[in-house]
């Protein structure tokens, strides 16, 4: 093991990374020795029955994992009018804020045990885990509990779940690697369009607490089937917690600037899925459209989370997110601030950005994988996840804060503004790369 970690210290040494993709007629460097077998870009199947079976294994655990996240406008709405209602749009913000940091932010400990052990254990444990989480929120009506079962024990779960499918998936895909991520992740997607008219339909019927409970017994049965089916290619290599580890990708420019960059995307990217409901509400928007605004959403970003990957694997898939980052930014100024007293261009609107963040979601783990030696990408991708989740988790109260109650403007600026500087970053990132000079990158 030690010769071969040798050989792909010498190859990355003379500027080939062992899973980069700098283009072909790029000027690439000249082939180096080959990387131990698994880890050469030919070794990765790129398709076939077992390889599709992990993308469907991880398609079940988006729609479980950051389905639930893609349903946060629903769980705001409701605590703001039920149980939470003496509180401010701000402090009950912190709920599925905590909730989307955790999902996210923990994988920078789920990927280092993925690095370490595979996804095996880790997606059982996190499957009962997310399922327990569930049937305690359902027993849950003060904050307090509501933060601990749903922003920390169900969102622990959730993280376990959807760090194994995102980095199996990764291990049996190069070539068509954003392509299936994609389709992958469109199942978060999916459970964003299911998941909110669900809730909004068995809640006056059966009351919240057993809407909670059928969830937990959907997802159990769902991330079920992932267990059997999400495996990854590569075979465990345990090794010790060193905090060495986490920091040694910072000395790499381009890995910094990408970690930054996730971080201003995540800032403002769940915004809308926090107050587009309200501010259609308060727009005066028929209340029989309301629920279904969140699944609109979430509906066109289905396309919006697979042609991205698509394109990003024929075009590059830097300028695939610049170009996404871009319009989820420049529409955000665009048409949600002249358009914040009509209805139609509310929805509108909802329609365009989950397409474009839908795409930011699917191409973030590729363009990390893409600068990234493959048996280190549970760790890598983590510490991106985790400082993007940073983002997500300061993001949603300073974006209430600003609203104060039904104030919209400030909100819809740091959105637009945060989403153009993480579009911007990528620039910056794509030239460290290649320099200005055009190429599928």
């Amino acid at each position: 093991m030690e010769e071969q970690e040798k050989v792909i210290e010498d190859v990355s040494a003379q500027g080939v990374n062992t899973d980069s993709e700098k283009g072909e007629g790029d000027g690439a460097p000249a082939p180096a020795p080959a990387a131990p077998t698994g880890f050469n870009p030919a070794d990765f199947p790129d398709g076939g029955f077992e390889a599709w079976l992990v993308v469907f294994g991880g398609f079940l655990a988006l729609f479980c994992s950051f389905g639930l996240v893609n349903c946060i406008g629903v769980f705001q709405e409701y605590y703001l009018d039920g149980p939470l209602s003496n509180y401010s749009a701000s402090a009950v913000s912190w709920i599925p804020s905590l909730h989307v940091f955790i999902v996210t932010g923990s994988n920078a400990i789920m990927g280092r045990l993925f690095d370490s052990y595979g996804p095996r254990w880790i997606l059982v444990i996190g499957t009962i885990v997310y399922s327990f989480g569930l049937m305690v929120l359902s027993l849950s009506t003060e904050y307090y509990q509501i933060i601990l079962s749903q922003g920390i024990v169900l969102a622990l779960g959730a993280s376990a779940v959807f760090n194994c499918a995102t980095n199996s998936v990764i291990t049996w895909f190069f070539k068509k690697r954003a392509t299936a991520l994609g389709i992958m992740v469109s199942g978060s997607s999916l459970g964003g369009v299911v998941l909110p008219i669900m809730m909004e339909k068995l809640i006056p019927q059966i009351g919240f607490p057993w809407t909670i409970r059928t969830l937990g017994f959907i997802f159990l049965a769902l991330c079920g089937i992932s267990c059997i089916t999400v495996k990854s290619r590569l075979p465990p290599r345990p090794k010790p917690l060193r905090l060495a580890d986490y920091v040694s990708p910072f000395k790499e420019l381009k890995f910094v600037i990408v970690v930054i960059a996730s971080f201003f995307l995540f800032w403002g990217l769940f915004l809308p899925f926090n107050y587009l409901i309200l501010q259609a509400q308060d727009a005066g928007a028929d209340p029989t459209l309301v629920p279904y605004i969140l699944p609109i959403l979430n509906a066109l970003s289905i396309p919006g989370r697979i042609l991205p990957g698509f394109f990003g694997d024929r075009l590059g898939r830097y300028n695939t997110m610049i170009f996404i980052s871009a319009l989820s930014g420049i529409i955000t100024l665009a048409l949600w601030i002249p358009g914040s007293k009509s209805t139609a261009a509310i929805i509108v609107y909802g329609g365009i950005f989950g397409f474009s963040s839908g795409g930011i979601i699917s191409l973030l783990p590729a363009c990390m994988a893409q600068i990234s030696d493959i048996r280190e990408i549970g760790t890598r991708n983590g510490v991106n996840l985790f400082f993007a989740a940073v983002g997500a988790l300061t993001g949603s109260p300073i974006g209430g804060a600003i609203s104060g109650g039904k104030h919209y403007l400030g909100l819809q600026l740091f959105t637009g503004i945060t989403m153009l500087a993480g579009s911007l970053l990528y620039v910056i990132a794509r030239t460290v790369l290649v320099g200005p000079k055009a190429a599928r990158v």
